[in-house]
């Protein structure tokens, strides 16, 4: 089904479907081609195809877009479908993505969202823009997936690479998206076997720390 990511989705479940499709985007941002064809074989008619295409799509923030091209090469090999028409995609003008990636980032950060701006801002402004306007706006706002499962997905990009900072601000961003404590912990233990038992520990007191404990 269709939604606008932007429209809040209260995930108090990880249903099968939404696990196979966190797997799956940690595949993505860190297997092998072996794995990343083997996971994308896994999920073809499991998992809502558009859904897939997304996670497919937003990989490139988090590992480049030499994984994103040969995942989505290998979908339309494994998948048999065509690539939506340019009239289908959902693409606006660079203020509409401004627009969008300044309400998206914010959903995700909540009331760190200030602070990331002008943390961001005092790297480098190009990254402040580029974080708004391509990563929120371009990207993650995107209408096809929900923002709640977007960030498990980007939850399991961040663990499978080991960007802890980043980790522990998508865990707040999970649940500012929409996802109960209960998912959350849920989509980490999807995550277990792809792992080291070591990363899992380390982030398993990181989801402590954001659940105040």
């Amino acid at each position: 089904m269709t939604r606008n990511s932007l429209v809040p989705v209260t995930l108090d479940a990880l249903d099968a479907e939404t696990a196979a499709l966190v797997r799956l985007a940690a595949i993505l941002a860190g297997g092998s081609e072996t794995e990343v064809r083997a996971g994308l074989s896994a999920v073809n008619g499991i998992v809502n195809p558009l859904w897939v295409e997304e996670v497919i799509l937003q990989t490139y923030l988090f590992a480049g877009f030499p994984r994103s091209l040969n995942a989505a090469r290998d979908w339309r090999r494994i998948s048999g479908r065509s690539a939506p028409t340019p009239a289908d995609d959902d693409e606006g003008t660079a203020m509409d993505f401004t627009a969008r990636g300044e309400e998206t980032c914010a959903t995700v950060y909540g009331e760190f969202y200030d602070r990331l701006r002008v943390n961001i801002r005092g790297l480098h402004p190009a990254l402040d823009r580029w974080m708004i306007t391509e990563g929120y706006g371009k990207v993650l706002g995107r209408p096809l997936l929900d923002l709640a499962r977007r960030e498990l997905c980007v939850v399991a990009a961040c663990a499978i690479a080991r960007q802890d900072r980043q980790l522990h601000s998508h865990l707040h961003g999970a649940l500012n998206a929409g996802a109960t404590v209960d998912v959350v912990s849920a989509t980490l233990q999807v995550m277990a076997p792809l792992i080291g038992d070591e990363d899992m520990r380390r982030y398993l007191g990181l989801w402590s720390r954001v659940q105040g404990k």
